[in-house]
């Protein structure tokens, strides 16, 4: 993983400093509410319902095992003993008092992390597969270039202020889990007529009030055009995207509004006058970048080892987990674990002080020290010799751990809902846990097959739910909290929006509701078919027949 320099660590020296004393005139009377707002924001903090909430940047959802009792440490002495871990690979805190905060972000300068930039009209975290540098479909490892986007855009004087926040995400694999299409600006890596990689890029995505599916502005760009193309984008935007409405503020908006055509066009006309400019990447500045992202020192094994094959044979509960949770590896004896800890009463995400040095002290001991974060809030530990998959299985199932519902019903992305956020018109933990109350038979999960449930308090979408196979969306009817399903979202390749079902729900009601939805999903299905996939060749309409059908 990347490793700060001198000059990286004393500019978040300097940055902590800066911002204790502005905290400090803050609490003295000596800044306004609306003074503090913009410095506040700039290091990642809200206010939120109840208390602020800290939004801590994890670059393309890579972590050390030292950052991680970093986090375990802040959770149990800032907070509440636990931290949230975010679809764009983040982590949030949800109770740490202002006082506390440059405390915080001078903790985690001592660990190479901060909270620059997680907030605010700029460019965001950028995000990338869980699996990049280790799958074996991948074309090449996206984490270079996240990190190259990365260090360009911290700082940029130009995008500081920007019209509105902006999300750029990298995929290099073949299937995109990153949910690429739907970010202000997509990348993706793929083969030239030469078959030199370089980059397709989309623009004009992204989800809230108004959901889309990104454009491609670039059909191949070359390795060193990376940052000048995505520079005449975001030039493009600032100069045109709205500002006086921030509903219409997105680069989505202007996209639409100008016409794909159009917006193409402009962007054409400067990269021209930039590409060739110093924004181009040579190839030792690619070099130097993908110097920190060399494989670890992996052993040479044999694919499914006897030990392996005996255990999945002996022990069905692990045979289980092995199914869901296990990915294959580019390296012969490796494999990829996906570590779901979803289980019922646990909003998904959270992650508790104790689980944070748990999953440290596994990664030091089955991952080379090192895990990832996915979009879809799990933790990954990335390069597990297969002989120790028994091994590591019996550590996670000790501590709670060893969920098998990764990529299941129950595996759903929640934002935190209206428990926390001061956007919220409904409530989203509770939906979660009513859904994982009901449907808490293994069995009948494994039945139901691979299935996303994304779940939304209010229409910004930090839940993704258009996105989701069943999406569902907290509304607000007349001070009452209802719930609005959607069917037939993905933010896989084949990305699309789902579509709505029909009138809302009320809270008690949601769990009953997915049931009728999943048997109609049971009658219909052909053999080997998923949910999503029975849903595009059926349609909404058995759906929306059983679901508002009349008792007789």
């Amino acid at each position: 993983m990347y490793h700060y320099d001198q000059y990286d660590q004393q500019m978040l020296t300097d940055r902590v400093a800066q911002f204790r004393d502005q905290t400090d005139r803050y609490l003295a009377g000596k800044l306004s509410e609306q003074e503090f707002l913009p410095l506040r924001l700039q290091n990642g903090l809200y206010v939120q319902r109840l208390a602020p909430m800290l939004r801590i940047a994890v670059p393309y959802g890579l972590l050390s095992s030292q950052q991680l009792r970093k986090l375990a440490f802040i959770a149990r002495h800032f907070d509440k003993g636990y931290g949230h871990f975010t679809t764009r690979q983040n982590i949030q805190f949800n109770w740490p008092a202002l006082e506390d905060v440059p405390d915080i972000l001078a903790h985690l300068a001592e660990v190479e992390m901060h909270a620059i930039q997680t907030s605010g009209n700029c460019i965001r975290n950028t995000t990338t597969d869980q699996f990049a540098g280790v799958a074996r479909d991948e074309l090449e490892d996206s984490r270079p270039y996240c990190e190259i986007i990365r260090q360009w855009s911290t700082f940029h004087p130009e995008f500081a202020y920007l019209p509105r926040k902006f999300k750029i995400a990298v995929c290099g694999t073949r299937v995109d889990q990153a949910a690429t299409q739907v970010h202000d600006i997509g990348v993706f890596l793929v083969a030239g007529p030469d078959q030199a990689v370089g980059f397709r890029i989309l623009a004009g995505g992204g989800l809230g009030r108004t959901p889309v599916i990104g454009q491609e502005i670039f059909e191949f760009v070359e390795k060193r055009d990376l940052l000048t193309a995505l520079e005449a984008i975001l030039r493009v935007y600032n100069r045109e995207g709205r500002r006086d409405n921030k509903y219409k503020a997105r680069i989505k908006i202007l996209v639409r509004e100008s016409g794909l055509d159009d917006f193409r066009g402009k962007v054409m006309a400067e990269w021209a006058r930039i590409r060739g400019g110093p924004q181009t990447l040579t190839d030792a500045e690619i070099e130097r970048c993908r110097a920190y992202f060399v494989d670890p020192p992996y052993l040479s094994l044999s694919d499914e080892p006897d030990a392996l094959g005996q255990a999945l044979a002996d022990n069905f509960l692990f045979a289980s987990w092995y199914q869901h949770n296990v990915h294959a590896h580019k390296k012969p004896g490796y494999a990829s674990v996906t570590v779901a800890f979803k289980e019922t009463g646990v909003a998904p995400g959270d992650v508790t002080d104790v689980q944070l040095e748990v999953l440290a002290q596994l990664a030091d001991e089955f991952s080379f020290g090192e895990v990832r974060i996915s979009h879809r809030q799990n933790v990954v530990l990335a390069d597990v010799e297969q002989q120790r998959l028994f091994d590591l299985w019996q550590r996670l199932s000790s501590d709670a751990l060893a969920s098998s519902n990764h990529g299941l019903l129950t595996d759903a992305i929640c934002c935190p809902g209206g428990d926390f956020c001061a956007l919220a018109n409904a409530k989203s933990i509770p939906i979660a846990e009513a859904i994982q109350r009901k449907f808490n038979d293994p069995d009948e999960l494994h039945g139901i097959g691979e299935l996303s449930l994304n779940i939304s308090g209010c229409m910004n979408a930090c839940g993704h739910h258009h996105v989701g196979n069943i999406g569902v969306l907290g509304v607000d009817k007349k001070g009452e909290e209802f719930y609005q399903l959607s069917l037939g979202g993905s933010s896989r390749n084949d990305a699309s929006l789902g579509k709505i079902l029909g009138p809302a729900f009320a809270q008690e009601d949601i769990p009953e509701v997915i049931g009728k939805l999943l048997a109609v999903y049971r009658a219909h299905r052909d053999p080997g078919e998923s949910f999503l996939e029975t849903y595009r060749r059926i349609g909404m309409a058995p759906y929306k027949e059983q679901v508002y059908a009349k008792a007789d």
